[in-house]
């Protein structure tokens, strides 16, 4: 395995169904992805090359091998190393409504327990921040560095908000941007991965239990660990994002939508306007197959969290 075998990159953004869409390209046996992010050009780059292509163990041609790290879409670094190590890749940048992403982002850190039940404390982007929860929205200024350094050609920008009701649209237009035959046969995984109405431990038990968490993982697929975890869990109540908070953050996002818009030739206006469905316009590099022209049409965002 070498670095010239890696095809493609799913880059991100966090948040917005990339690992849908890695599921969903996994179930075709002519791609290889490995399951955890490997994070390695911007978290982990300090491992080494062997590490990371240790993690393809297993891909052989005439497979298409890719990943998938989200923080590639938030760190100048990794964008950087990538078009220095992987010039000729294919990137997938999978996008949500920053406001919605956001929100999301704050419910996932809430169940895991990092996070209070005062969503403007973390959300309000007048309060000082630092963390990925405002930062990881700011879509038109990280793809600008990938523009930068990569042919248009090779990226493709997608959207969540696609996925709710053109599923197989979305998988299509990705499909046909990797060089992988378009055909009705192609799978993609029919429920939310990542679904926050599934019940859970609650916060305030995951951070009590955390320590213990490392002694009682090679346990997780036992029965009686089944059973426990069914007992003790439940579903999540979430603070709602209040409407004040979200005109604030839509006001905030709103010069780097705009910038965004421009940059891929879309309009990015329903974002503005607080809504989740369509997304008119077509991309600036859709020329790959006829189908990108039209892949983002009208759609709710109900799930796939």
């Amino acid at each position: 395995m070498k670095l010239q075998d890696i095809d493609f990159l799913i880059i991100g953004a966090t948040k917005s169904a990339t690992t849908w869409l890695q599921r969903s390209l996994q179930a075709d046996p002519s791609v290889f992805m490995p399951d955890p992010e490997l994070h390695y050009f911007s978290r982990e780059f300090s491992r080494g090359e062997a590490w990371y292509l240790d993690q393809f163990r297993g891909a052989a041609a005439p497979n298409r091998i890719g990943e998938k790290s989200n923080s590639y879409l938030e760190e100048r670094t990794a964008a950087e190393r990538i078009a220095q190590l992987l010039p000729w890749a294919r990137l997938v940048a999978q996008l949500r409504s920053p406001v919605e992403r956001a929100y999301s982002d704050y419910c996932m850190m809430y169940r895991r327990g990092e996070v209070g039940r005062d969503v403007a404390r973390y959300l309000d982007p007048r309060r000082p921040q630092d963390t990925r929860l405002l930062s990881a929205g700011f879509y038109g200024r990280q793809l600008a560095v990938y523009y930068d350094l990569f042919p248009a050609e090779q990226l493709l920008v997608t959207f969540y908000e696609t996925i709710r009701t053109q599923p197989e649209e979305q998988l299509a237009t990705v499909r046909a941007f990797l060089g992988l035959p378009v055909d009705a046969t192609a799978q993609f995984v029919q429920r939310k991965v990542k679904d926050k109405t599934t019940p859970m431990l609650s916060p305030a038990l995951r951070r009590l239990l955390g320590p213990v968490k490392p002694m009682v993982a090679p346990f997780r697929k036992s029965p009686l660990f089944r059973r426990m975890h069914s007992a003790l869990a439940a579903e999540i109540v979430y603070s709602p994002l209040p409407d004040d908070l979200r005109e604030r953050l839509i006001d905030y996002y709103a010069p780097d939508v705009e910038a965004l818009g421009r940059l891929i030739g879309r309009d990015l206006s329903d974002w503005l306007r607080g809504g989740t469905g369509s997304l008119a316009g077509s991309q600036r590099n859709a020329s790959v197959e006829p189908r990108q022209s039209d892949f983002v049409k009208t759609e709710s965002t109900a799930g796939f969290t």
